[in-house]
């Protein structure tokens, strides 16, 4: 993947080295726990333990406020590089449908722990988009564990997480979020596993633009979209049901099986068209 010559758009807060953050006051209700939960990229955490992270605590402060702008450093420049191109892609496909695409508030980078709109944000949850302050947090030492735990090596994999959390923005802007909730929280079929599987579209439909000048000016190869598949099927539920108990138990499921997921990122990517990610209308995932 080449990338170091793509545009910066400066969307980051780095938070690095400031310490853990303290949740933000206020509560965020059902659909803005519900909406973490599945917005964790790796969901092999407890979920009573998950609940206690981003439930928050009365009398919270308000999260500290990191440097805002390109970071100096390389990891953070990726990251600024791809949600850029990000931003330029679903800025394309929102103005030929006639409407105005929002970017997410900031990518925030933080190390171990951070106040976040949705309560305190921990490394042990992964990247995951915040629905209530509209923004994608990044700890980014996950990108070691997604190469050394799940075996999902290459740049591309790291851009594919990236676009991910990006497409649950996407989602929130849509109103998908609300449907993933009505649709229920764990199973097979259930709200959060097609609201996973659609974010792994839109990864694909932004990896099938991303390569334009009108994308950000990134290179891809064919390996990069071997690396993005990779990613996806390693993060799959029953991918990780086995790594971490020896079984696989569906009705336990909140992202989708790793043959679904990459088979969702495939058809994004193909028809580059999030058209083709209307994964609460289909009949079979």
């Amino acid at each position: 993947m080449e990338w170091r010559g793509g545009r910066r758009g400066g969307n980051i807060e780095d938070r690095r080295g400031m310490g853990g953050g303290a949740a933000v006051g206020g509560g965020i209700g059902i659909l803005g726990i519900a909406a973490v939960l599945i917005g964790v990229f790796v969901f092999d955490v407890d979920p009573q333990q998950m609940m206690d992270i981003v439930g928050g605590s009365g009398g919270a402060v308000p999260a500290q406020e990191g440097a805002r702008g390109t970071p100096t450093d390389e990891a953070g420049q990726f990251v600024d590089v791809v949600e850029q191109s990000t931003t330029e892609v679903w800025t394309a496909i929102y103005a030929a449908s006639g409407k105005q695409y929002e970017r997410p508030a900031g990518a925030v980078l933080y190390d171990g722990a951070t106040g976040t709109g949705c309560g305190t944000g921990q490394a042990a949850m992964g990247p995951f988009y915040c629905p209530t302050d509209h923004k994608v947090y990044l700890d980014l030492s996950f990108w070691n564990e997604l190469e050394t735990k799940f075996g999902a090596s290459g740049e591309f994999a790291r851009a594919y997480v990236i676009a991910h959390e990006v497409g649950h923005h996407v989602q929130n802007l849509e109103g998908a979020m609300q449907k993933a909730q009505r649709a229920g929280m764990r199973g097979e079929e259930s709200g959060a596993v097609r609201l996973e599987l659609q974010a792994d579209c839109y990864a694909g439909v932004w990896a099938a633009r991303a390569g334009t000048q009108a994308g950000g000016g990134l290179k891809f190869n064919a390996q990069d979209i071997t690396d993005g598949l990779g990613a996806a099927s390693a993060v799959g539920d029953d991918t990780i049901q086995k790594k971490t108990q020896g079984r696989v138990v569906p009705d336990a499921f909140t992202h989708g099986t790793a043959a679904q997921r990459m088979r969702w990122f495939r058809a994004g990517y193909e028809a580059g068209d999030p058209a083709a990610c209307d994964t609460f209308g289909a009949r079979s995932l």
